[in-house]
């Protein structure tokens, strides 16, 4: 028997009538339990990528949003496709530092090391 068991036992002898056993509160959220058990298939990553593409336009702004979108997460290398060579040009020369910088920020240092964009 459980010690919590043999408490409610020895209580209910002294006391002459049986004292009810609560068992504990063992509940969790369920994207808690949706996160342990990719991790425990191996699939951590992909579910982190999944995050990663829902918040682009958070990250870059509604205007490259709508110029480009991100196709891939893979071994820290996230893959966007542009649509238009200005953009392309805008997003690879001016704002890729600080891209990386607020997707290392939001997603840790390791998820995303690395951008690169790609026409079409």
């Amino acid at each position: 028997m459980k010690p919590a068991q043999l408490r409610a036992l020895a209580l209910a002898e002294w006391r002459g009538q049986a004292e009810p056993y609560v068992r504990a509160d063992r509940t969790t959220a369920v994207g808690d339990a949706v996160r342990k058990v990719m991790q425990s298939l191996g699939l951590g990553d992909r579910l982190k990528a999944d995050e990663v593409l829902a918040a682009w336009r958070e990250i870059v702004g509604d205007f490259f949003a709508k110029h480009s979108a991100p196709q891939q997460l893979k071994d820290g290398v996230l893959y966007v496709a542009v649509l238009q060579p200005t953009v392309h040009f805008e997003l690879d020369r001016v704002w890729k530092r600080d891209i990386i910088a607020k997707l290392k920020q939001r997603f840790g240092a390791r998820t995303v090391r690395e951008i690169k964009f790609r026409l079409g």
